[in-house]
């Protein structure tokens, strides 16, 4: 997949959130390895776009997966949902908008939009549920830890 990106946009911070509720779009070419035999993007490649996403967003926000690890800090999973509204097939252009919708000590959580570029047409939306945790596992409080220097945003 071909990519380009636009630097984040950072929005207010609401009660509770330590971290910078930002949102950034990238784009992404659909390639015929995204496509099923109709040619239309199959369904899980939209969470392959979503975690395309929000890898971009924390590495524009100053800090990379990589470096969260590094540090010990983990962002598994927790959920993840999919609402699937219309198609894309070979070779359009989609928009991956990702947001951070909530950013706390514990917790970090992700909207994404993806739309057609051509014409602004709404594919997919979706959330995901990450905890913040350690190597083992256990739940950590590290989500003002993790930010970059100057970017801690505290509610009021």
């Amino acid at each position: 997949m071909s990519q380009t990106d636009s630097s984040p946009k950072e929005r207010g911070a609401p009660r509770g959130n330590v971290g910078p509720l930002a949102e950034d779009t990238m784009t992404v070419r659909v390639t015929y390895r995204d496509t099923d035999q109709m040619g239309f993007v199959y369904y899980s490649n939209y969470f392959v776009y979503f975690e395309m996403g929000r890898t971009e967003l924390l590495r524009r926000l100053g800090r990379t997966y990589r470096e969260c690890e590094e540090q010990g800090v983990f962002l598994p999973v927790l959920e993840a949902s999919c609402r699937y509204l219309a198609s894309a097939r070979y070779d359009d252009l989609i928009e991956i908008r990702t947001r951070v919708a909530r950013w706390t000590r514990a917790a970090l959580d992700f909207e994404y939009e993806c739309r057609r570029a051509s014409d602004g047409t709404l594919l997919a939306a979706g959330a995901t549920h990450h905890a913040f945790t350690n190597a083992e596992g256990r739940v950590v409080r590290a989500g003002d830890a993790i930010l970059p220097t100057g970017k801690k945003t505290e509610g009021p």
